[in-house]
């Protein structure tokens, strides 16, 4: 196989609100400039383009095709999309730079989620016959699942809401965070519920933002980064899209893709973890011991992008790798209702 690096990584600022389009192109063009800039590339330099987004969320179809303004009409590129978080589009793109066909490619994802009503929204990816119709909104199900730990004994209010405040306040480093700031547990555990047992700080908030990162094969990325993060495994799994078809206290499809690929070693994991009880679900899924510092940038609790938070979790523990700060990091992401589809990718650092 073809040894795969992350090279490059920028997002946009997540914000509450933006007065773009839905189709991110006021997003995508400043962070695609910074990419070429750090790494040196340019347009005519990557040989695959893949993104991640949602008709449905932008309320049109073929937005992703609107999208390709930022990319430009000249040259012509080779381009592909996947409906769903473009951490996704990144393991597309990948299997392309595997094939030998290219050695380099950009990926990018992007979501205007203050547009709509996302919590509306994300009901039109549960089951359509017996559950959709129903309408349960992201966030009841997300408390229907808090709840059921809690009552099993698996964690409690509390250790969410020192999730939430460690998010917080590793924020305080991340500019492109939507929240930071140094939090009190006990205050935030004053706080009303907003879908019982979940209070707001136990929920990502929404967020418009997009994030881009370029891969390179291993010749090609010893040539634009002094130090990538080399691709040492990356899985996905998927489990029932039934609720009641699955033990929602346990994510299975997150420990089968972290047992096939192997976490020893992990010095710091990017979990996308949208509530604090499933940053909690995660870690456990992972066997990630109290050694590994998760979530550094802040994690999905101070800027959930929708279709680039997933995404923007490699890039973070990518740029751990790029700074020297660990040698091997993990990233996290998820789609679906309650962890429904989870990818794990393991980066290095490598001597050469």
């Amino acid at each position: 196989m073809t040894d795969v690096a992350v090279v490059g990584f920028a997002q946009a600022p997540n914000v509450r609100a933006t007065n773009g389009t839905t189709n991110g192109v006021e997003m995508l063009v400043p962070i695609f400039q910074e990419v070429f800039s750090q790494t040196g590339l340019s347009k005519s330099d990557i040989g695959f383009w893949c993104s991640g987004s949602s008709d449905y969320l932008a309320g049109r179809a073929f937005s992703f095709i609107a999208a390709i303004d930022a990319i430009g009409a000249v040259p012509p590129i080779n381009e592909s999309h996947v409906e769903m978080d473009a951490a996704w589009a990144l393991f597309e793109a990948w299997v392309k730079i595997q094939t030998g066909e290219v050695d380099t490619a950009l990926v990018y994802g992007f979501g205007k989620s203050s547009a709509g009503n996302l919590r509306r929204t994300l009901a039109l990816q549960l089951d359509p016959y017996s559950v959709a119709p129903l309408w349960p909104d992201s966030v009841s199900i997300a408390g229907l699942q808090a709840r059921m730990g809690l009552d099993a004994g698996d964690y409690t209010e509390q250790d969410m809401a020192e999730v939430a405040a460690r998010n917080r306040a590793s924020a305080k480093g991340n500019p492109s965070a939507q929240i930071s700031g140094a939090f009190d547990p006990q205050e935030l555990l004053s706080e009303p519920y907003l879908a019982d047992p979940l209070r707001a700080h136990d929920c990502a908030p929404i967020t418009d933002g997009a994030s881009v990162v370029v891969l390179a094969s291993a010749e090609r990325a010893r040539e634009i980064r002094e130090r990538p993060a080399y691709i040492g495994g990356i899985q996905h799994r998927i489990e029932s899209g039934s609720l009641g078809a699955r033990d929602l206290r346990r994510s299975a499809s997150t420990e089968a893709a972290g047992t096939a690929l192997g976490t020893d070693g992990v010095e710091i994991a990017e979990l996308h973890a949208p509530f604090t009880h499933q940053e909690i679900l995660l870690r456990r899924a992972l066997g990630l011991g109290e050694s590994v510092s998760v979530n550094p940038s802040g994690g999905a609790l101070c800027g959930n992008p929708m279709f680039a938070a997933g995404l923007s979790r490699i890039g973070e523990a990518a740029t751990q790798v790029f700074e020297g700060r660990a040698g091997k990091v993990l990233a996290h992401a998820t789609s679906g209702p309650a962890l429904q589809q989870n990818l794990v990718c393991v980066m290095e650092g490598r001597a050469w």
